[in-house]
């Protein structure tokens, strides 16, 4: 769908479907979260949000992962905000929408100040060039004083890949050797251990038995690229980028039939911290008038 500009700047709930020659994909306003990514023989690579979980490619905002007792504490008050915060239950108004783009606009409401007592901007842009999605999140502070703010990527893809052989043939290959340690979180979302890294140099062989404790959490990750794909470099695969985020998680359901590789700003916290979000680790303070963007690109090749 494209929006007529007549209805530019208003919330709508029809999703929007973008298109360049080698791909199309659906955005939907509540969560301006991504639907599909379809190449012209109308293959899916997005998992389609049945069975297992919920989620295709969720925007997580303002926090990344859970937080002690689900709360944090502003001036005294303590105000409870649920895992992955709510951006991705909110429904986004269209700013921009043309047959190859689209920006979708989220600003704090009484709602978002009874979990996040802050003013902000959260605008997200998907553009589609050739067999490339770009998505740009930014962030920008419109209050009086300084916000701490986390946002991620959570896109669940396809495992196997469409087309792309077996299951146990596909792998991670980042583009950086990447020797660890990693992290795990307990039963509470916290984090708790390290974990030896699984990647031999730059390969990681998959596997549901890596994510029966949850996901493999990087947070000293080299790379800021990697393919997901047929382990003899074939194709189709998914060539991904995210130079603004430094840390990433990958995540399954043992069984199902997806792989989320989420690049994230921030990360859950851990165990023994239970402090205010201006000093968590990983969060970001924005001054007031500051704006921060994180982008992530996937490629099909």
């Amino acid at each position: 769908m494209i929006i007529a500009p007549s209805t530019i700047g208003v919330i709508v709930v029809t999703n929007l479907t973008l298109h360049s020659p080698a791909l199309s994909v659906e955005i939907a306003p509540l969560g301006a979260e991504l639907q599909s990514i379809r190449d012209v023989a109308g293959r899916d690579y997005l998992h389609d949000g049945a069975s297992f979980w919920t989620g295709r490619a969720p925007l997580l905002f303002p926090i990344v992962g859970a937080l002690k007792n689900n709360t944090h504490v502003v001036d005294g008050t303590a105000y409870h905000l649920p895992k992955h915060g709510f951006a991705r239950h909110s429904l986004s108004e269209v700013v921009e929408a043309s047959a190859d783009r689209a920006r979708f606009r989220l600003t704090d409401s009484e709602a978002t100040r009874a979990e996040y007592p802050y003013k902000f901007v959260l605008e997200a842009e998907y553009a589609l060039t050739g067999a490339k999605l770009t998505t740009v999140v930014t962030v920008t502070n419109t209050d009086t004083k300084s916000i701490p703010v986390a946002f991620g990527f959570h896109p669940a893809f396809k495992w196997p890949l469409p087309g792309a052989g077996p299951k146990l043939d596909q792998v991670i290959d980042f583009a950086l050797d990447e020797p660890g340690p990693l992290t795990r979180i307990n039963t509470d979302g916290l984090i708790t251990r390290q974990l030896k890294s699984p990647v031999r140099g730059r390969r990681l062989l998959l596997a549901d038995e890596l994510f029966e404790d949850d996901a493999l959490i990087f947070l000293n990750l080299n790379s800021r690229s990697l393919r997901f794909g047929p382990a003899n470099g074939g194709s189709p695969a998914l060539r991904i980028e995210f130079e603004s985020m430094p840390h990433l998680g990958i995540w399954t359901k043992p069984g199902a039939p997806y792989l989320c590789i989420e690049p994230w700003s921030g990360y859950a916290s851990p165990a023994e911290f239970s402090g205010p979000l201006t000093e968590k680790p990983g969060s970001v303070n924005l001054g007031p008038g500051e704006a921060k963007a994180f982008a992530m690109s996937v490629e099909l090749v």
